[in-house]
């Protein structure tokens, strides 16, 4: 008789409440194994090139790491591995730079036991998980400016943001006069700390 193998599972958050939920989400459901949980994403590459997951829930907003640049880190390591981003903040500006980067879809974290499972199952299977997004025009940026911030936030200038996305200087500083006053910050030291403190970083 054949036994289907289980769909193996990496969790990086850096609260182990996370964990703890999600693995009594998954209890009783030998489909769905956990095999591995980091709370950064820098302890999160070596895991998954470890363990070669079939699925990861990833938060998006990590101590050490944007959730964008630990998607592709990820799949370098492990290419098998399919990416949900796990959330509670689905509205946040990182999420279309972060599904840009990779990530097969996102799960909210007060999603019931049945959809929690139903996401990891789709996602392993199919590699997306279709769900329903809040309107974007409610993040405080919008997802082009997020690229351009969280280059920002890495120490970048702005001809390498420019070159990084293919946009004029010009734009780029656009970008940066449009987020300095939706976040009334006067330089980019200020920018960032203010992003900081809406969870944009």
């Amino acid at each position: 008789m054949l036994t289907t193998r289980p769909t193996r599972i990496v969790i990086v958050d850096d609260h182990p409440v996370v964990h703890d939920g999600v693995a009594a989400q998954l209890h009783g459901y030998p489909d769905l194994t956990i095999v591995g949980h980091a709370e950064t994403g820098t302890d999160a590459i070596p895991l998954c090139a470890r363990e070669q997951p079939d699925v990861v829930l990833l938060d998006l907003r990590l101590p050490d790491r944007l959730a964008a640049d630990v998607v592709p880190a990820i799949h370098r390591v492990s290419p098998g591995s399919h990416v949900l981003i796990f959330t509670a903040f689905p509205e946040h500006a990182a999420v279309g730079p972060t599904l840009a980067a990779g990530a097969g879809g996102v799960l909210v974290k007060d999603a019931n036991s049945t959809a929690v499972r139903d996401a990891i199952r789709s996602v392993a299977r199919t590699g997306a998980f279709r769900s329903v997004l809040p309107d974007p025009s409610n993040a405080p940026v919008t997802a082009r400016e997020y690229d351009v911030l969280r280059l920002v936030a890495t120490g970048h200038t702005n001809p390498e943001i420019a070159e990084e996305l293919d946009l004029s200087v010009n734009t780029v500083k656009s970008y940066l006069r449009d987020m300095m006053s939706k976040l009334a910050a006067r330089n980019r030291a200020q920018l960032i700390a203010n992003a900081r403190t809406h969870g944009l970083l």
